[in-house]
Parts: structure tokens; sequence; C-alpha cells
């Protein structure tokens, strides 16, 4: 599924803004504050909850006549009792099953106790209900193990299911807060989310899970919400399109900047002309770039705006850096004692700088200073590397990797996959709602990296250029992919890298 297919949706004004995701640990202060401060019981936000997910469902799905209703013992339970209750006395076919009964006195206990006196009743799963949406209440955002035993066996039934799957609160076996999926986990359709967007749902493994994500406030005010700042945001159009200014009319080559973008090894010409390339799509003034003499040619006949140049060691490359304002390198560097020299070069200029791919493991190898105006661009293998642990252990938990490197490096660290993030020194983090699976193809980190070096050169902090460079990148790739995700070349980007650039839209 592209992640252009998770989309967001808000079913009630809420009183934070949209782009706004919270942790658990925050969404869960800010119901102690509606009961405790506001006198809004945990009964009532459950009821408001069954009732927001019961209008999604008979919206989404205007012609399902049976509902089965998979519950666990928790409160994310309750919430599937009472939307039962709502199913049955619209006179729908409704079933339930649950895993074992809720704690005695809990809000899941009173939804229970309503639902059988409505005259429902509650099933083992040993004959599984036939449905035309099943509705998922399982585990909601408590679970952060992987599910096992019955519960994980009911998970796979919901996944082999025949009618869509509606997921209330998150999928059960999504870890709400980092995204990861230790075990089995609920492929849903749909997902409404409650009272705010948790952060998990918008980055790594969960956006295979979530399908379109709806969010209600569940008609909080904003007191709830008092000095709970969000723990991370969304990127959006609006922040894009404020940004991306048009030129002055008296404008010259040399009022956007010169990046010189440093790689390509024998062999690896194509990254760093990729990069190169990047960049002055996006609108840098001059790009040069330090390669391989082998190259040259290639580089002059396939794209002559470029500034190619044949760097045998350090002397050469430090006469070109003094020319430049913004360095890149990475892209097909290499780790050979060539590489190495340039790398150390680069880094010493003290310019505005972008690393990625072998420039960044080098820097696993080889701790140095970096400059302060800096942007690092991992992918989760080479963010292990920095951080010496196993990638799996990046992947369980993408925020605090990307928030770990950006504090330990001091510099702006974008950590890209699927909800690729961007965080800064001081643990602000914003996520990219755009992008698909046909950008996991060679070249494309190469040419984010050219993008955000691009936009270094235009002026832009490295703050603000990683996240317009994100953006920019993510949705130049759903242009692309307009065409069919497979087989999308890098290259692909940067016919609508060009137009979003200049604020034409998509098309």
């Amino acid at each position: 599924m592209a992640l252009a297919d998770s989309i967001i949706r808000l079913m009630e004004s809420s009183p934070t803004q949209a782009s706004a995701l919270f942790s658990v640990a925050h969404v869960r202060e800010i119901e102690k504050t509606a009961s405790a401060t506001l006198g809004i019981a945990g009964v009532d936000l459950m009821q408001r909850a069954a009732k927001a997910a019961y209008h999604l469902l008979r919206e989404r799905w205007p012609h399902a006549r049976r509902i089965a209703i998979v519950c666990g013992s928790g409160n994310n339970a309750g919430d599937g009792y009472s939307l039962a209750t709502l199913a049955l006395r619209d006179q729908l076919d409704v079933e339930v099953v649950a895993l074992a009964p809720p704690r005695p006195g809990s809000e899941a206990a009173f939804a229970l106790a309503e639902w059988t006196m409505a005259g429902g009743k509650v099933g083992n799963g040993s004959a599984w209900p036939r449905a035309d949406v099943y509705v998922d209440a399982l585990f909601g955002v408590g679970l952060a193990r992987a599910p096992d035993g019955q519960a994980e066996a009911w998970i796979e039934r919901l996944n082999d299911a025949s009618g869509p799957v509606l997921s209330l609160d998150v999928p059960s076996g999504v870890n709400a807060d980092t995204g990861a999926t230790p075990g089995s986990a609920v492929r849903a359709n749909a997902t409404i989310t409650f009272i705010a967007q948790k952060r998990g749902l918008h980055t790594g493994a969960a956006l295979n899970f979530c399908g379109e994500v709806f969010v209600d406030a569940l008609r909080l005010p904003p007191e709830a919400f008092s000095g709970r700042a969000p723990d991370a945001y969304l990127l959006d159009d609006e922040e894009v399109a404020h940004s991306l200014v048009s030129r002055p009319r008296n404008a010259n080559k040399g009022s956007f900047g010169h990046v010189i973008a440093i790689g390509g090894d024998v062999g690896m010409g194509g990254a760093i002309r990729l990069a190169g390339e990047a960049a002055l799509r996006v609108g840098a003034g001059l790009v040069s770039v330090a390669t391989q003499a082998a190259h040259i040619a290639a580089l002059n006949s396939g794209r002559p705006e470029l500034m190619a140049h044949g760097v045998d060691g350090v002397q050469e490359l430090q006469a070109l850096l003094e020319r430049a304002s913004v360095v890149a390198i990475g892209p097909g560097l290499g780790q050979r004692a060539w590489g190495h020299a340039l790398w150390h070069t680069a880094i010493a200029a003290g310019k505005p700088l972008v690393l990625d791919a072998d420039a960044l493991n080098l820097l696993a190898r080889e701790r140095v200073t970096l400059p302060d105006r800096c942007v690092l661009t991992p992918h989760p293998g080479e963010a292990a590397r920095l951080l010496g642990v196993e990638t799996k252990a990046v992947l369980e938990d993408r925020f605090a990797a990307v928030r770990e490197l950006a504090h330990r490096h001091r510099a702006v660290v974008v950590l890209k996959g699927a909800g690729t993030l961007v965080a800064n020194p001081h643990g602000q983090t914003v996520v990219c709602p755009w992008g698909n699976p046909g950008m996991a193809s060679g070249g494309t980190g190469d040419v984010l990296t050219g993008v955000i070096a691009g936009l270094l050169a235009q002026g832009f902090e490295p703050w603000q250029a990683a996240r317009l460079g994100v953006a920019l990148h993510a949705r130049a790739g759903d242009c692309a992919a307009a065409n069919g995700e497979a087989g999308m070349l890098a290259s692909d980007l940067f016919a609508p890298l060009r137009r979003l650039r200049n604020g034409l839209g998509a098309t």
C-alpha cells in the first residue's frame, strides 16, 4: 500500500492542530485532565468514541448489514461493546466475540453490561462470525509487546477475513508510540483514533497496517489539551507553499548559491550525478561535481549544466571547496583511501554540509566535529551503524533513533524510510506523510541529498531545508508513481521536483 493511501482525516474539529502528533502518555494525561478537571467521565468518553466509530462505519460501508466486533478485555473492548449496542439498536445483525471478560467495575464492564441488557451475546470465537465489516477492538494503545496465544490467532483471522476491518484507536499489534509491530498486527482498511493523533501511526511498519486514518477529538474542549505540547508534527502543504517564494526579477546565478557534490568513486558516477542534478532542479544557481576522472566525459555529455571535475586528491578538492557555498558528500563516495581523504577535507572546510551514504559510514567509523550547519540523511542501516546498534533497534523506535542522532551529532537528521522523520538537536521532530514504495529503488536517496543541498545553497537554514527537502522529494515521488510504483527510477523525480519547487502543483 502506498503511503499516499494512508489518509488522515479529521472527523470532529480538534482543539489541536491537524498536524499535531502525540505520544500515548500525553493522550492519557489529556484523558485524566478531562476527567479530573473538566468532569468528563471515562464512560462518557468511551461512548463518544463508540458513536464516532459507528458513524464512520456507517458512512464508509453504508450497505453493511452484518457487523462482527472482536474484543479484548481492556478499555478498547469497551469501545467495541458500546459500538455493538449502537449497531444492534439500529437493527443491524451484530456478533461479538471476546478473548476474556473485562475487569469488574471497569468502563469496559459497564459497556458489556449495556450490551447484554440490549439483548446482545458474547461468543468465544469457536464459531468465527461472518460479517460485512469487522471491528478490531482487541488491544488499542496499551499493547507494547507481541500478541500471543488466542489473541495472535484472532489477529490472523481478522487479516484473513473476507470483509473490511475497522480498527479502534490503533490496529491491534501496532505500537502507537513507535509504529513498530513486534509480532502479528491487524491489517485494517481504516483506523479511527481518538482524542489526538498518535505519532506511531504515521511511520515505520504501521503504515502497512493502518489503512485510512481518521481522528476524532471526542468533543474535548481546548482546556483538556492545555500544557500538552505535541510530541511531533506532520509536514503539511501550507508550510511548503509559504516557504517557496518566487525569485526576484533581478536575480542571477550567483544569487542562489554554489553546491559542490562530492562522490562517485570508480563505477559509481551515476550516484553523484543524481545528487548534483537534484540540486539544480530545486534551484541552486551553480553545481560543481568532484568525482573520479573516469566519469567526467559521461557527466559532461549527459548533464552539461553540471561543472564536472576529476579529483585525484585533497589539493584539487580544496580549490573547488573555496568557491562553493554548500557541500554535499557521500553518494557513490566509497570508503577507500580516495573517499576517506575527500571526506576529511570536505568536513574540515566548515561549510554547510549534507552527509549521505558512505559519508555516514565513514562518520560511524571515525567521530569528527561537524560544521554547525549540517544535515545527515541516513537510512535505518546507516543510522544503526552511527548509533552502534542493530538495524532492528532503529526500526523498533524510529523516533528515539532520529532524536539521539540529532543530539549526538548536533545536526539536523533525516531518518529515511516509510514515514521519514526529521529531527533537530533540540528534539523537535516532524514526520513526512508523503512518499510511496516505488521510491525504494537505487538513487532516490542521492536525489534527496541534492535537494537538501540545493535548498541550503538558496539560504534556507538546515532545519527548514531538511523539512522542505523531504517534503518536495516525497511529493515528487508520489507524482512519479502516477505511472505505477514498480519500475520507478530516481531520475523520474526531476520533472515533478521542478514543478513543485516552483509552486506549480503536482501535475
